[in-house]
């Protein structure tokens, strides 16, 4: 039974790139698997294929009609023939509420190893959920799950992951700079609630840098090979060899992933934000970093690392990337951070400019990646009014940065939510204490 203030609750925010799961009030979450899901048509899986499938894995997989889905990265770490990734997501809106179902199963159930009826729920919305989002929502929770409350956001904040990250600092004013997997967001809060006429969003995000810095390595002849696509052998005691493997059933979408996973951790490790906007010629001379693959190739790695992340401030620049050619819809529309900054502030009323200027917070995935705060404060302070006192704030933990939202302090008193309670799906008012 659920056991009121007495019992956690459990924030859950299904983001493009990856889903977090966790107890409110912690620093960091308990669960972060990917938001993707593999695949596989059950017409396609013979009997000696699931034979060979290990006990755990067939457990975790789901099943759905003719489909099987394999949600968490251990099980799609695990290449199988003819398993597509799909993501349940398109623009930040759920397509496919079967494999939503089955990655909050794997969050919940698998890896928090609660009873949701037990547990109140907090969900961190997309900016472009709609009435009809939220209502399957709460049919789902309430129906499937038999959750005893469920916040959703309230029509005048749509936005809540930015309040949540703002509750989580600590402020009710400031402006959050969301730069997650799938697009970077800029949102001034205000009082708890976002001014939605001057929220500023870009498609760049973690997952198109990353897409450059793939498509930019393999211009320079240093191909990713998939973790699944060799193995090691050992030919003399303590010396192996690296034999490739012929998988013909290996789908394109898994070969993709599997490149994405470590191209990310290349970007996370050596990547960092230039001092001064990108040019090839300042960064022509500079020192090599050296990066060991997989299967045990080390590759040198120059001013890429200065370049991917300076397109989170001059998008125009993935278009000299080869490759990226057919990205210019998408760096058309985007700007750079400090530019979309400053727009989002000069939309919102005189009073508050001061205070959000000085009050701009990162958070996401992308916003970890290494002197990116410093940068966008350095090229605030350049292009900001005079009478501006620039401060952005990022927690120190790049953990806790990465996921700030995981922790939005429902224990803070005053903090006035709405949450759908009990069976007849009635809105009330609730004050967390």
């Amino acid at each position: 039974m659920y056991g009121g203030d007495e019992v956690s609750a459990i924030v859950v925010d299904l983001g493009s790139h990856t889903c977090k799961a966790g107890y409110a009030g912690e620093d960091a979450p308990k669960a972060v698997f990917p938001s993707v899901v593999g695949s596989i048509d059950g017409m396609e899986i013979d009997d000696a294929d699931n034979a060979n499938m290990n006990s755990e894995s067939t457990r975790d997989s789901k099943s759905k009609g003719r489909s099987k889905f394999y949600v968490g990265s251990q099980d799609l770490g695990y290449r199988r023939d003819h398993m597509e990734v799909l993501s349940p997501m398109k623009d930040g809106v759920v397509v496919d509420w079967d494999m939503v179902e089955n990655i909050w199963d794997h969050a919940l159930r698998k890896c928090l190893l609660i009873d949701p009826k037990e547990h109140p729920m907090l969900f961190a919305e997309s900016c472009s959920n709609s009435q009809q989002q939220r209502e399957k929502t709460a049919e789902i929770m309430f129906e499937k799950y038999q959750v005893p409350a469920l916040f959703l956001a309230k029509n005048a904040a749509v936005y809540t992951f930015q309040v949540l990250t703002s509750f989580a600092s600590g402020r009710a004013t400031s402006l959050v700079v969301d730069c997650g997997g799938g697009s970077t967001t800029v949102a001034p809060v205000q009082d708890g609630y976002v001014l939605q006429k001057a929220v500023s969003t870009s498609p760049i995000g973690g997952d198109f840098l990353s897409d450059c810095l793939l498509k930019s390595l393999e211009s320079k002849g240093l191909p990713i090979k998939p973790r699944y696509a060799f193995k090691r052998k050992e030919v003399h005691p303590g010396e192996f060899q690296i034999v490739d493997l012929d998988l013909s059933n290996t789908t394109e979408s898994y070969k993709l992933y599997s490149q994405r996973v470590i191209v990310s951790d290349i970007k996370e490790c050596v990547c960092r934000a230039p001092d001064t906007p990108y040019d090839d010629t300042s960064y022509s001379n500079i020192p090599m970093t050296p990066y060991e693959l997989p299967d045990g190739q080390t590759i040198e790695i120059g001013a890429d690392r200065f370049k991917i992340p300076d397109i989170l401030f001059n998008p125009s620049l993935a278009l000299t990337i080869p490759g990226m050619e057919n990205s210019i819809e998408t760096t058309s529309s985007a700007h750079g951070l400090p530019h979309m900054v400053i727009e989002s502030i000069s939309k919102c009323d005189v009073d508050i400019r001061r205070e959000l200027y000085s009050s701009i917070l990162l958070s996401g995935g992308t916003a970890s990646m290494q002197q990116l705060k410093e940068r966008l404060e350095k090229d605030l302070l350049e292009e900001s009014p005079q009478a501006a006192r620039v401060k952005v704030l990022a927690s120190g933990n790049a953990t806790e940065r990465r996921f700030r939202c995981g922790s939005p302090s429902p224990s803070s008193k005053s903090t006035e939510l709405h949450i759908f309670c009990g069976n007849a799906l009635e809105m009330h008012c609730f004050l967390i204490n």
